[in-house]
């Protein structure tokens, strides 16, 4: 077993899910996919090339499916935990960059907003969008995080034994503020490694009007918890 194990969440992504692992395959990582009943065969994909899947009833969210895989991950004794979307839109050579990081900070978060961080084939706004959240973010919480909301990221174990995450709430792409915020308040330290987010070639966006407004209720209600001193 590797001491590192990458966690994948996936939803019709037969299109680019054979690449990704075929990459990951050359690096010293085991791998976990927690597929939410993709009826494109991206389950049975992963599986035909030798990697362990979690299948799951339905669409039932980003959030739950990490949690999913971050239970298994601790279980089973892994060192680090590694986030990492499906859709090609992480580029396995910037994970091989932040691996040569591992140790120096427990959650490494691979950014788009620091200095030689950038995003290729984004829209106006998909760019305003990420912007605003973590501008909102940073401004009712001081994170001091530049890139709230990247999936790409790699946690120490014995961080998340401490953040009891099984009670983080957030279901779409709040969930990664969540986990900061949860970092933060058991005092563990982060990194940003800069990445190229590229914009996925195949498939679907998964952001809905419904996911944003989780972001932003779930934000507001943090920031007036953290003005009344709780």
């Amino acid at each position: 077993m590797n001491t590192s194990i990458v966690v994948i969440p996936t939803y019709n992504e037969v299109e680019s899910i054979g690449v990704l692992l075929d990459a990951l395959k050359l690096l010293p990582v085991d791998v976990l996919v927690i597929d939410d009943a993709s009826p494109d065969g991206t389950a049975e994909i992963c599986r035909a090339r030798g990697v362990e899947v979690i299948s799951r009833s339905g669409k039932m969210g980003l959030g739950g499916a990490y949690r999913t895989g971050f239970a298994v991950a601790l279980e089973r004794g892994y060192s680090n935990v590694i986030e990492m979307d499906a859709d090609g839109s992480h580029q396995v050579s910037d994970l091989v960059k932040m691996m040569e990081w591992i140790g120096t900070s427990e959650l490494l978060i691979g950014s788009r907003w620091v200095a030689d961080g950038a995003i290729q084939n984004w829209s106006r706004f998909r760019e305003y969008l990420s912007k605003g959240a973590n501008a909102y973010a940073n401004a009712v919480l001081s994170l001091g995080i530049k890139d709230t909301t990247s999936g790409l990221r790699i946690y120490n174990a014995e961080l998340l034994k401490r953040m009891d995450i099984s009670t983080i709430k957030s279901e779409g792409y709040c969930f990664q503020i969540e986990m900061t915020r949860r970092v933060i308040a058991r005092g563990g330290s982060i990194g940003e490694i800069p990445i190229t987010f590229i914009e996925r070639a195949h498939g679907v966006s998964k952001i809905s009007f419904a996911i944003a407004l989780e972001a932003v209720l779930r934000l507001t209600s943090w920031g007036l918890l953290r003005l009344i001193g709780r």
